[in-house]
């Protein structure tokens, strides 16, 4: 019998609940300790029909029923779910959802081979678990055949680029989109079905992939889907992404740098993209955007970009130099860098800090290129130096005095400014408005390698390697103009960087 609930629950009741659910957070299934209290809450919301009956209600530990907020256990556990993992990376698309899906036993498979047999207006689709027949249609304009189905994830996988064949997903999934989307499907219906096409005995899907996600979350392994049998894959691929550029989907979020300003700005940035006022969307408009939007000064807006960028670089994967950055305003012995630190140095010469103007949709927006650049330069660093920090060493110890001597506060600022001025024309920028900007640009594999003898050479002054009390570890103390002077009097100049004798 079902036990409505029109009031607080009484032991018994919570004794049947946590027999049903164990002794385990509905949110994400750990362990609830003996001497911490168990919380109940409904499973499922009363605005989307959940019942207050007790198969409707659930044990969580306090934490989780407090960051909960307002969401219902259901929604909440999923977002949770969601949200680990998107820390999987910031490029995922549906193929890496359903690996990662696969691997933790939500779907049993997916992208199982399939063979085609067209027959008039019919065409037959056989896998492992047996043949479906559909009923095909023609393209008035292209004369591309299509077929429309609800078919099983089994069937199904993203078109990704692989075994060097062109993919058509031109989005990589963004995780606030993914929850939304969740949440709707619950209540709501799906109006459009998911596009894909079939390569290589697979069904790929090229459009949909976030509705895809949600059902899949929602627990649902059925997909709607509109598949094209044969088309032209140039056609195809340029017609997917013209659709996408007049909604302002495609190209922005094909950018590295363009995702992470819609996941840090979050729906600021969705109402300014889809916004249809058919000017070029750019960095410079949606800082200007905002301004508008939040009665903001200038300066106010800028700070929150630049920390944009920042937190961007360093957040970016690839980038080993970053796990000895302090997440704090101070360096600790662990971790000898700070955001600051990088702000008035590398940041300052090779990062360009304002706003861009190019079109975020259009290959003059170079953003990606610089700060590949700017994490490259920051390996290099840690390749050829930081990679021997030793937080335990001894201060006496000669390799650690070293790498304190170059990667001061100071000195940095100093020695920044020097290798700019090595870096530029050695990547052939003489133009001042360019000496701004000299990582806004792609560099060969040529370039980079010239950059990284610069680096090479700065790192291996022989200065830094003087006996401790050497006047080296006096003037790193004094103003960072003095400091720079003191370096370039005593050999650490430009033209020793660029390949001349000490």
């Amino acid at each position: 019998m079902t036990v409505t609930l029109k009031r607080q629950l009484d032991g018994f009741e919570k004794e049947q609940i946590i027999k049903q659910h164990g002794r385990k957070c509905f949110a994400n299934g750990h362990e609830i300790p003996e001497s911490e209290k168990v919380e109940f809450d409904h499973i499922r919301a009363f605005a989307l029909n959940g019942a207050s009956e007790l198969n409707n209600i659930a044990p969580m530990c306090t934490r989780h029923n407090r960051q909960k907020g307002t969401l219902a256990l259901f929604d909440f556990r999923a977002k949770l779910a969601i949200d680990e993992f998107f820390t999987r990376g910031d490029r995922l698309t549906l193929r890496d959802l359903l690996d990662y899906m696969k691997s933790e036993g939500r779907i049993d498979e997916f992208a199982s081979p399939i063979s085609v047999r067209e027959n008039g207006d019919s065409v037959c689709i056989e896998s492992y678990k047996g043949p479906q027949d559909f009923q095909t249609y023609v393209s008035p304009v292209t004369g591309w055949k299509y077929f429309y189905a609800t078919l099983p994830i089994h069937l199904l996988d993203s078109d990704d680029a692989q075994d060097h064949s062109i993919g058509l997903q031109p989005r990589y999934l963004i995780a606030d989109k993914v929850f939304q989307l969740f949440r709707h499907f619950q209540r709501n219906t799906v109006l459009q079905p998911s596009l894909g096409r079939i390569v290589d005995g697979h069904i790929r899907l090229f459009d949909g992939q976030h509705k895809a996600a949600a059902i899949l979350w929602n627990g649902h392994t059925d997909i709607e889907c509109k598949i094209f049998l044969d088309p032209d894959v140039r056609q195809l691929n340029e017609t997917n992404i013209s659709a996408h550029d007049k909604f302002a989907q495609t190209r922005f979020y094909s950018s590295i740098m363009v995702g992470k300003l819609g996941a840090q700005f979050g729906k600021d940035f969705e109402e300014y993209k889809n916004n249809e006022d058919g000017i070029a969307k750019s960095e410079d408009g949606f800082m200007r955007y905002l301004r508008n939007k939040d009665n903001l000064i200038a300066a106010q807006v800028n700070n929150r970009f630049r920390s944009y960028l920042y937190s961007s670089v360093l957040e970016m994967q690839e980038n080993n130099l970053a796990k000895l950055v302090s997440s704090g305003n101070r360096r600790t012995r662990e971790k000898p860098l700070t955001t600051d630190m990088l702000s008035k140095s590398l940041f300052t010469n090779f990062l360009y800090r304002q706003p861009l103007t190019a079109n975020l949709a259009s290959d003059d927006y170079r953003r990606d290129s610089e700060m590949q650049n700017m994490v490259s330069l920051m390996n290099m660093f840690y390749d050829l130096a930081l990679h021997n920090y030793d937080p335990k060493a001894p201060r006496h110890d000669s390799q650690q005095r070293r790498l304190e001597r170059i990667f001061g506060s100071k000195p940095m600022i100093a020695w920044a400014g020097i290798l700019e001025d090595a870096i530029c024309p050695t990547l052939g920028i003489f133009d001042s408005s360019e000496r701004e900007r000299p990582f806004l640009r792609v560099l060969t594999k040529y370039q980079d390698t010239q950059v990284k003898n610069l680096v090479n050479r700065l790192i291996n002054w022989k200065r830094w390697d003087a006996p401790q009390g050497d006047e080296i570890d006096r003037i790193s103390a004094a103003n960072q103009n003095e400091v720079r002077d003191w370096y370039k009097e005593h050999g650490l100049t430009t033209g020793y960087l660029m390949g001349a004798p000490e």
